[in-house]
């Protein structure tokens, strides 16, 4: 009889283990913003993004997208060819470095404080471009300047290799002294709030094939809406109309393409608070143009529906080992974390109508991405 409930009780504790190894919960034990998740060969995936480093970024990998490792630093401003400005505001402000595996080598995409700064601005940020060997690292710039120069601050860039060979870099143009006039911007000065609105907006400009430069001008795709009658404007406006900042932000794109249809998603609202968010919008070409989705915000705070979870945004995308799952990378907080910002992984989908769905946030057990094994 004591044999029998030994190994009843072994069979339970194996089980119960068994379910402990594949369920997951939010967020992941990896202190990053902006998350970019890169599938490299071999199913083994790389993670960068906004923190982890001095003056540059870290790696961490992983085979199951939940279990992450410190890989190290993998990028330092000091290369060879670095052209950025570590004491400059921000601490040079190294952000939201994104991974591309091209021909045997990868390219990181990242944005810093561009140190040619004549006329002394706080925010002088640019993109530039750095190569490695592995993904590990070490990355060194491609040139000792950014990628081009539109003659104002850009961060958050994002890369589309299309199928018909081109090459699109995506960007965010920054609030930086960038009042626009709106609706919304004379509704705020009518209450005393702020005198003048700042906005973000996401564009587009097609890369050379060597990926150094751009081809043509860049392309406007995203703007926060000119009129509170538009059904985006409630969402994307609450940074303003709960009198937390005087900014608008269109950033934190990311595109991929599904059958002939380009999705690009983005977050809106100040990224440092509790109503930053993520929204879609779709296109027949990479630029555009590009219209809104009726079911946006696609992933935003759940603290109104008993949940723990605020400041959603800035995501990437991947896929399951197997292929089948797509997958929402991006960074929140919780009550718990405070304003740390933390990775989260949910699943996403494409419906039949094309429309797109992110299920999340969630911090409930949820299983393993499938494949993994």
């Amino acid at each position: 009889m004591k044999k029998i409930i030994l190994l009843s009780f072994l069979i339970v504790a194996a089980i119960s283990i068994h379910a402990q190894q594949s369920t997951y919960n939010n967020p992941l034990a990896v202190d990053l913003a902006d998350p970019y998740v890169l599938h490299v060969k071999g199913d083994k995936y790389y993670m960068y993004g906004t923190g982890g480093a001095r003056n540059g970024f870290a790696a961490y990998s992983s085979t199951d997208l939940v279990n992450w490792k410190n890989e190290g630093q993998v990028y330092f401003h000091d290369n060879k060819n670095g052209w950025s400005d570590p004491k400059a505001a921000w601490d040079g402000a190294y952000w939201a470095p994104e991974v591309y595996a091209i021909n045997g080598k990868y390219y990181m995409f990242y944005s810093a404080q561009w140190k040619d700064n004549p006329t002394r601005e706080l925010e002088n940020f640019r993109i530039g471009v750095a190569v490695a060997d592995k993904p590990t690292g070490p990355f060194i710039d491609v040139n000792n300047k950014p990628v081009f120069n539109p003659g104002y601050p850009i961060i958050d860039a994002n890369v589309l290799f299309d199928t018909n060979g081109k090459v699109y870099l995506y960007y965010s143009r920054c609030c930086y002294k960038h009042p626009v006039q709106s609706e919304i911007a004379a509704w705020a000065k009518s209450k005393g709030w702020f005198n003048e609105i700042e906005e973000s907006w996401v564009y587009g400009v097609e890369l050379k094939p060597d990926l150094t430069g751009t081809i043509g001008e860049p392309v406007l795709l995203l703007r926060p809406p000119v009129s509170m009658k538009d059904k985006q404007a409630e969402w994307e406006s609450r940074s303003v109309t709960s009198k937390e900042v005087n900014r608008r932000w269109t950033e934190g794109s990311t595109i991929f393409k599904k059958g002939d249809t380009y999705y690009i998603m983005y977050s809106a609202n100040y990224f440092g608070g509790k109503n930053y968010a993520v929204g879609y919008a779709t296109a027949k070409s990479p630029l555009g143009p590009f219209k809104k989705a009726a079911n946006n915000p696609v992933l935003q705070k759940n603290v109104e529906q008993g949940g723990v979870v605020t400041g959603t945004g800035h995501n990437s995308i991947t896929y399951s080992p197997d292929g089948i799952e797509m997958l929402c990378i991006y960074h929140g907080r919780t009550l718990e974390t405070g304003d740390k910002r933390v990775v989260f992984i949910d699943r996403m989908k494409i419906l039949s109508d094309g429309k797109l769905v992110v299920e999340g946030p969630k911090t409930a057990a949820q299983p393993f991405p499938s494949g993994v094994k």
